[in-house]
């Protein structure tokens, strides 16, 4: 016996199918795309925060990217060598560091978020913008 078309109707009915094959396609466009700028799905997100966060900590970081903190130093001092960020130590809590995006750390997410936010567009070029918040909307209701 052989298939001629797979049912996958049962697999259609579970979020987190659905999930999965959505951010599959997206993130697949999202590492071409972000080739350019030499940042993996990771790298970005960890920039975006410190772009966007002057003064966040690593420790913050991990928690509101679920990242366990060896695998993090390694990020950090890439994006540190790469003259993206600066660390400093923090003001109140003097084990801690606080982390800053460089100017050129800046530019990079100027441009790599707009092409970010471009993609997010084409990937759901069949959604409308009002059906896009509602998605949007609804899977945060689901991890937040």
């Amino acid at each position: 016996m052989s298939v001629d078309k797979v049912d996958t109707r049962y697999l259609e009915t579970l979020v987190g199918y659905n999930a999965r094959r959505a951010a599959l396609r997206i993130i697949e466009a999202f590492i071409a795309r972000m080739a350019v700028f030499d940042l993996r799905p990771v790298d970005f997100s960890v920039m975006s925060l410190i772009h966007h966060n002057p003064g966040i900590t690593s420790r913050q970081l991990c928690a509101t990217l679920g990242i366990l903190p060896p695998n993090l130093v390694g990020m950090i001092g890439a994006l540190e060598k790469r003259g993206l960020i600066q660390r400093e130590r923090h003001r109140i809590d003097g084990r801690a560091m606080s982390l800053y995006a460089t100017p050129e750390g800046t530019a990079l997410m100027q441009q790599a978020e707009h092409e970010a936010s471009a993609l997010e567009v084409d990937q759901t070029g069949r959604l409308t913008a009002a059906e896009r918040r509602t998605l949007m909307r609804l899977l945060q209701k689901v991890y937040l």
